[in-house]
C-alpha cells in the first residue's frame, strides 16, 4: 500500500532551499539565473532517481512524468521553484515537491497507476526579472505567444530566449504538448486568514482577477520655494492623489483591494516640484464586474486629476487576467476529503496570482492552501507548521486518488 514518506518531502524543501541562500535566511532564486539552474537540476536530478521520463518546452517548463497503465492524459501536479528577489522556502517548491512525494510513493510500492503522472515545473513564475509573471503556465496554455516571452528581457538586455540557453533549459517540446486530464496546485496561502481562523486547509474556489496599470505624469519640476501652490503642475503630488483615490475605491467597492506599488519622481529631489512621476495600481477583485468598476473609476478619476493640476498622463494596461473559478468537482473532491480527514478548513478565493490559473484554461483544475504563519510570504520569514505542509500533502494525495478512479 502506498505511503507517503513526510520527512523525505521537509529533506527536499530545505535542500532546494538552500540553493540561492541569503544572508537574512531568504532565497532568491530568480528565474533564468544561476541559482534558479542550480534548483531545477537539483529537483530534476530526484525526478529522474525516481523513474520519471524528464522532458522540457520550449519556454523551459520541465515535465518529470511517471508512466501508468495506459497512455491516457495525465494528472498533472505542479508550481513553479523560481523566486522573488529574497523570498521564502515553500513558495513555489512546497507544490513541486509534494507533487514529486506522490509520485515517489508509487516507486517505493511498486505500484503504476492508472493514467500517467506528471510533476511539472513551470518557468518564472514570479516574474521578477522578465514579464509577465505565471509565463510558463501561460505559454503551455496558450495565453501568450512564445516568441513574445522568448524576446522579453530584463534591465540588462537579456532576453528570455538567452537565460535559457545559457542556464541548460532551452528545451525541444512543443509548448501545450500535453493537455492534463486535471491539473492540481498545493501551495501556501501567501496571507494571514486560514491562521486566523485556525484551519488547516484552504479549498480554494478560484483566483482574483488582476489589473495593472502604469500611469506616466508629466508636469513641470521647478523651485520648492519660489512656485506658488495655485501656479504648480506637480506630478507627484498627481501621483499621491492617485495613490489617495486608489485606496478609496478600494474601500467602496465589495472584495475589491488596490495597491500602490512603486512610484518613481524625478529630480527626485527635496527642494525641487517633480516635473514627472511613474505610479503603479494593482487592482485586485474575485468578481469581473466590480474589477471592471473599480478600473473605469480608477481612470475617470486619474483624467480629473491631471486636469485639475495640469499635468498630463498616459496610462499603460500592464497584466490583465480575469477571475478565474476552478472545477467546481474537483472543488467537491477535495472538500469531501478535507471532511473525511477531520481537517479544519474553509473554502476560499486566492488573492495571488498562479500557475493553476493559467492551467484552468485548458484543463479541469483546483488548488489546495495550507497557512502561512503570521500571513507572511515573499519574506525569508515566510514559514507554514510542518503538520500543516503534512496535511496539505495528504489531502493532495488522496485527491490524486480519486481522480486517478475518474
Amino acid at each position: 500500500m502506498r505511503k507517503l514518506n513526510y520527512q523525505r518531502l521537509h529533506g527536499w524543501i530545505e535542500e532546494v532551499g538552500g540553493i540561492g541562500a541569503t544572508p537574512e535566511g531568504g532565497v532568491r532564486r530568480i528565474a533564468g539565473t544561476e541559482a534558479d539552474k542550480h534548483g531545477r537540476d537539483k529537483v530534476v536530478s530526484w525526478m529522474r532517481d525516481i523513474g520519471l521520463q524528464v522532458e522540457i518546452d520550449r519556454i523551459g517548463n520541465i515535465f518529470g512524468t511517471l508512466a501508468g497503465e495506459t497512455g491516457a492524459a495525465p494528472i498533472m501536479i505542479g508550481s513553479h521553484i523560481d523566486t522573488v528577489g529574497n523570498g521564502g522556502k515553500l513558495d513555489g517548491p512546497y507544490g513541486v515537491l509534494a507533487g514529486l512525494e506522490i509520485a515517489a510513493s508509487f516507486r517505493d510500492a511498486k505500484e503504476t497507476p492508472s493514467r500517467p503522472l506528471t510533476v511539472a515545473i513551470f518557468t518564472n513564475e514570479e516574474g521578477v526579472r522578465f514579464q509577465p509573471d505565471m509565463m510558463g503556465s501561460l505559454v503551455h496554455a496558450g495565453g501568450l505567444d512564445l516568441e513574445t516571452a522568448l524576446t522579453s528581457h530584463d534591465r540588462d538586455g537579456v532576453t528570455l530566449a538567452e537565460a535559457l540557453v545559457n542556464t541548460g533549459y532551452a528545451g525541444e517540446m512543443a509548448c501545450g504538448a500535453v493537455t492534463p486530464h486535471a491539473f492540481l496546485e498545493l501551495h501556501i496561502e501567501q496571507g494571514p486568514i486560514l491562521e486566523a481562523e485556525k484551519k488547516s486547509i484552504g479549498v480554494v474556489e478560484g483566483v482574483q482577477g488582476i489589473f495593472w496599470t502604469g500611469f506616466t505624469i508629466s508636469g513641470q519640476a521647478n523651485h520648492a520655494g519660489t512656485t506658488p501652490m495655485h501656479l504648480r503642475r506637480d506630478a507627484g503630488f498627481t501621483a499621491s492623489r492617485i495613490a489617495v483615490e486608489a485606496r478609496r475605491i478600494a474601500n467602496e467597492i465589495e472584495g475589491q483591494v488596490a495597491t500602490i506599488g512603486q512610484i518613481d519622481l524625478k529630480p527626485n529631489l527635496i527642494n525641487v516640484v517633480a516635473g514627472s512621476a511613474y505610479v503603479t495600481v494593482d487592482l485586485r477583485n474575485a468578481d469581473a464586474d466590480r474589477l471592471q468598476i473599480a478600473q473605469n473609476k480608477l481612470e475617470a478619476i486619474v483624467t480629473d486629476i491631471a486636469e485639475a493640476e495640469g499635468v498630463t498622463f498616459t496610462a499603460e494596461e500592464l497584466v490583465r487576467f480575469d477571475p478565474v473559478a476552478f472545477d467546481p468537482a474537483i472543488v467537491q473532491t477535495i472538500e469531501e476529503i478535507t471532511k473525511e480527514s477531520k481537517l479544519k478548513y474553509r473554502r476560499m478565493t486566492s488573492g495571488a496570482g498562479h500557475d493553476a490559473q493559467m492551467m484552468a484554461r485548458i484543463c479541469p483544475t483546483a488548488m489546495i492552501f495550507v497557512p502561512s504563519i503570521n500571513g507572511v510570504s515573499h519574506n525569508p520569514k515566510e514559514a507554514t507548521a510542518k503538520e500543516d505542509l503534512e496535511a496539505g500533502l495528504e489531502v493532495l494525495s488522496r485527491t490524486v486518488d480519486r481522480l486517478l478512479q475518474s
